[in-house]
């Protein structure tokens, strides 16, 4: 019985894992991916988007390949031939899986072989960058809503979904994968009325020791100070209308933390002008 057992445990297939590397700093990678990369028997990471520092943690005797010069094809065989061999196979991406990967064209010929895949989330390049310069996405009464997406270049984008569509909201926009065609997202906002003097952020490999830029600027003169720093990759541009408010004088507080809010785990302790219907975290 034992020999049947062991014989079947030796054709299951390890598990393909898709972990998160973060946006850059070795560092930003989660708890469990870590763990993951220090059990892992292969490590395939995207050399031309993750530093090659995330796999340190690989134990030896791992086999650890560079993505960049592969076809999806050869990633896929890779991966599959890689699951036959070890329990533990990593594909190491950029950010986080599911915002601008390959993930489920990758899944799809793993399903397709029998390979059981799991994700591991990863820091994304639009927190790392308003981190960076120290900026919040949302503000009280300013803006609630944040889109990620990029501007149509080579993929085009669905029906709706064009950039000056979407920045009619007014929202904070965080556009991925577009610093080569910035004169076509300031075209975009302008079109969609945002004023010349709007507050733009550009965050060039937000987090990379050693590597990482901010330029600010406006609408207007972007284009100008992020050539000026030639910057042409690798990049996350922010527009909101919440940028800058660190040096406001005046903010509309949240009413979470408001002396007159009473939640669960607080009573108010001040007379309130009206019900807050906030949740506390």
């Amino acid at each position: 019985m034992n020999d049947v057992t062991n014989a079947a445990d030796a054709r299951r297939p390890g598990t393909v894992w898709f972990v998160g590397a973060g946006p850059g700093d070795p560092d930003l990678i989660t708890v469990k991916g870590r763990a993951l990369i220090e059990r892992a028997g292969a490590v395939l990471f995207a050399g031309s988007l993750v530093s090659e520092a995330a796999t340190r943690w690989a134990p030896p005797g791992c086999e650890i390949a560079d993505s960049k010069d592969m076809t999806h094809e050869q990633i896929v065989a890779w991966l599959i031939d890689q699951a036959s061999r070890h329990e533990t196979v990593v594909r190491l991406q950029t950010g986080d899986p599911a915002l601008y990967g390959t993930l489920t064209e990758a899944v799809q010929p793993l399903d397709a072989a029998g390979i059981p895949v799991a994700v591991v989330p990863g820091v994304s390049s639009a927190l790392a960058s308003a981190a960076a310069a120290v900026e919040s996405l949302t503000l009280p009464e300013v803006t609630q809503s944040v889109i990620l997406t990029r501007v149509e270049g080579r993929t085009p984008m669905p029906e709706g979904e064009s950039l000056e569509e979407l920045a009619r909201h007014h929202c904070t926009l965080c556009i991925f994968l577009s610093i080569t065609l910035l004169h076509k997202v300031t075209a975009a906002l302008e079109s969609a009325g945002w004023s010349p003097d709007a507050p733009i952020l550009v965050v060039h490999k937000a987090s990379w020791p050693g590597e990482e830029k901010i330029i600010r600027g406006t609408l207007a003169d972007i284009r100008a100070r992020v050539r000026e720093a030639k910057v042409v990759s690798q990049s996350m541009i922010i527009a909101s209308p919440a940028l800058g408010a660190r040096h406001w004088p005046e903010l509309k507080k949240s009413k979470l933390y408001d002396a007159a809010f009473t939640h669960r785990f607080r009573r108010a302790s001040a007379p309130s002008a009206s019900t807050p219907t906030e949740e506390t975290p």
